[in-house]
């Protein structure tokens, strides 16, 4: 028969999963609300010390995998990844948390509490980290995206790259749920809310202050995505109208001032290396005009491509996208990076190559003050995907223009503010504002991942203060009940 305590411990138990559960949902995914990111660790970090290691853990891995599930449809219906794929991205953020949970709780075990708070944050980062390497997706779902929104926040992934937010937004919950925790001393409790006020109140104020540098110029840029036939070859009827279309399009914005043009990638298909409609309007005009193009000119591969041309270019700038989505594209990969030639400094991308990070680091070290990117979407991605390139601009210091097919039309900054988006998620989407453009060298384009680095170098010296035989009278006692109400131990 289960004591006072122990059913006093399920309905603890189940409340905090829940909430973090509920918290995760809204607060991941494709549309998160970022505040509900920081709160949805914390009622498992309260959790933990109260229940023994397996019900943490536990509680950990069923919050964040049931909140996973708000990512279901989009990966298996829109993007169509095959169900044992789209189980393990869910998963993963839930196992991640578990392995953040069961180190705080060591640490706290073994009198290390400000260790402990900062162990949930490092666990995190680090996993991130590595998942980053090993994943053919890179920086997808990064938990810094959830934080697009708030800018001063932004802000620091000019100096530490995502993982610097990623960290702040685990050490807050960690730090608040180590002031509940009796066994913790005062001093560590206030050491870690004095720490933890301290990187927070000093990352908002350098975002303040940075998002203050006035711009050194500005492009007025025009960006259109229509909808379009599966294969809309400029050989084929389909495709003519098509490309009809599309100059009629460029003609209303030139009119409204725009000098660069750009559409989404693979807008249409074509075996010729140039478009001479598109030559001739940006001679014509003096434009820049940039088109995605399903490439197979080339007898030895076929190319997703960004033709990009210029007034009086005898032919097109030519960038091959580097990083394709597997499973779906059936193209050879690019191997090169493309610098348009004159000012202001321009280069090209196209789509998942923005999910990555050597592009940011290719650009950054160019010199990029902004890059093309025609994009593709899924409809309901749009918002984040659209995020995860501008997020590419702060780190590495250059503006963003992106159209996207079934996603977003985005200008942005190199601080990460959006000046002009538009839908095209369900319809024809159109839109033209004046880009900010600077001479911005980041901190992370020349020191790259050092934060992560430190992350890791970090986690191993918790690893050793958690696991290293100590004295036992060093130890502190944690509340174990030994069953958790009905549910078996």
């Amino acid at each position: 028969m289960a004591s006072k305590r122990d059913d006093f411990v399920l309905p603890a138990w189940l409340a905090a999963t829940a909430l973090s559960a509920i918290c995760w949902w809204f607060g991941s995914g494709l549309d998160p609300q970022w505040w509900l990111t920081w709160l949805s660790p914390l009622p498992v970090l309260w959790l933990a010390p109260r229940v023994r290691a397996h019900w943490a853990a536990l509680a950990a891995l069923v919050a964040y995998t049931a909140g996973g599930f708000n990512i279901l449809a989009y990966l298996h219906t829109y993007i169509g990844l095959p169900l044992s794929v789209t189980l393990y991205a869910i998963c993963l953020s839930g196992a991640m948390l578990a392995l953040c949970v069961l180190l705080f709780r060591r640490l706290l075990m073994r009198g290390h509490a400000l260790a402990a708070a900062l162990a949930v944050p490092t666990t995190w980062v680090a996993a991130e980290y590595i998942n980053n390497l090993l994943s053919p997706h890179a920086t997808f779902f990064n938990v810094s995206y959830t934080q697009m929104d708030v800018l001063a926040i932004v802000q620091l992934a000019a100096v530490t790259g995502i993982w610097g937010i990623g960290f702040l937004v685990l050490l807050l919950p960690a730090a608040v749920a180590l002031q509940a925790v009796p066994q913790a001393t005062r001093r560590d409790r206030v050491a870690a809310m004095t720490l933890t006020a301290l990187l927070t109140i000093g990352a908002v104020a350098y975002g303040g202050w940075r998002l203050q540098a006035p711009p050194t110029g500005t492009m007025h840029a025009g960006l259109v995505s229509l909808q379009k036939p599966t294969a809309a070859a400029l050989s084929e009827p389909d495709g003519q109208i098509l490309a009809t279309r599309y100059l009629d399009a460029f003609e209303r914005l030139a009119k409204a001032g725009a000098r660069i043009l750009l559409i989404p990638e693979t807008s249409f298909t074509t075996v010729e290396a140039t478009i001479p409609a598109l030559a001739e309007l940006a001679t014509q005009r003096d434009l820049i005009v940039g088109a995605g193009v399903d490439f197979k000119g080339d007898p030895h591969a076929d190319r997703n491509a960004l033709m990009v041309f210029q007034p009086g270019a005898a032919s097109p700038a030519m960038y091959n996208k580097r990083h394709l989505l597997m499973g779906l594209e059936q193209f050879t990969p690019g191997d090169s990076y493309t610098m348009l030639e004159g000012t202001p400094r321009i280069g090209l991308a196209i789509c998942k190559d923005m999910d990555f990070h050597d592009i940011g680091n290719a650009y950054a070290a160019r010199r990029a003050q902004l890059l093309l990117v025609p994009a593709s979407d899924f409809i309901v991605d749009g918002w984040l995907h659209s995020r995860m390139a501008i997020m590419r601009g702060v780190e590495s210091g250059f503006a963003v223009a992106r159209a996207a097919h079934a996603g977003r039309l985005t200008l942005s900054d190199d601080r990460g503010r959006v000046v002009a988006e538009a839908s095209s998620e369900r319809s024809d989407a159109e839109l033209v504002g004046d880009l900010p453009l600077r001479e911005t060298h980041t901190l992370y384009a020349s020191w790259g991942d050092w934060f992560a680095w430190l992350d890791l170098a970090a986690l191993a010296a918790w690893l050793l203060l958690a696991f290293l035989p100590r004295n036992a009278r060093n130890v502190v006692t944690v509340d174990q009940p030994r069953n958790i109400g009905n549910v078996p131990s």
